[in-house]
């Protein structure tokens, strides 16, 4: 499973968070900047492994983000060992487990033309998301598109993502080009990659929130004990 998501617009203006400074001499901002226009990050995310792949653009139209998926999609099912086109018989695609076939996403059976399914991925409900050309595409390379319900984007962990990587490349930092912004970004990645973490719903992080939680409120070790069962 993957998902996939845009970010931004960020803007080349001093950002917001935390920066490191010398003893006695705080951090200065200029009082004007021009404004000069931003940059977005097309993210494509692996929750079980915590692998990015992500893209810095000055804008995200149909145009920009639906051939850079079809790459990413691409090269992501030939590493993993697949053919770009999946030709085998039907006897084989009929033996295929329920996660492989059509129907047990869709609720019917599509046509014999297309492989069994190969991908998750997990997409926020926008229309340029659900275009013909794109949906269609995406069939045949047996990629079944998941949309989040609308007004419920947070679902997609990519979001999350994206939140971990501009806080890395942006706080407290002053873009003053859009490239500047892009190439931060891309690093950020670079640097992610090389040590990825991967992402767990009810993880050990959420376990010792809860914990920090129980604590706060009752500071009985009596409490705590019965959380733990």
């Amino acid at each position: 499973m993957w998902c996939q998501d845009e970010a931004g617009p960020y803007a080349t203006r001093p950002q917001p968070g935390a920066s490191w400074q010398l003893q006695g001499h705080p951090q200065l901002q200029p009082h004007e900047y021009l404004r000069d226009g931003g940059a977005k990050l097309m993210t494509l995310f692996r929750p079980a492994t915590g692998e990015v792949r992500a893209k810095g653009v000055h804008s995200v139209t149909n145009a920009v983000l639906h051939p850079w998926m079809q790459e990413q999609l691409l090269d992501i099912l030939a590493n993993e060992g697949g053919r770009k086109k999946d030709t085998c018989p039907r006897e084989k695609r009929r033996e295929a487990t329920p996660y492989h076939q059509w129907e047990t996403w869709l609720g019917w059976r599509l046509s014999d033309r297309y492989p069994p399914v190969r991908m998750i991925l997990i997409w926020d409900n926008l229309a340029g998301h659900r275009s013909d050309a794109m949906v269609r595409w995406l069939f045949e390379h047996g990629i079944m598109p998941l949309y989040t319900p609308l007004g419920g984007s947070w679902l997609n962990m990519a979001e999350s993502m994206q939140r971990i990587l501009v806080r890395r490349a942006l706080s407290g930092q002053y873009p003053q080009t859009p490239e500047h912004i892009i190439s931060w970004l891309e690093q950020t990645v670079i640097g992610w990659n090389q040590d990825p973490t991967p992402f767990v719903w009810n993880g050990k992080r959420r376990e010792r929130r809860q914990r920090a939680r129980l604590r706060r409120l009752a500071g009985s070790g009596a409490a705590l004990l019965s959380y733990a069962r």
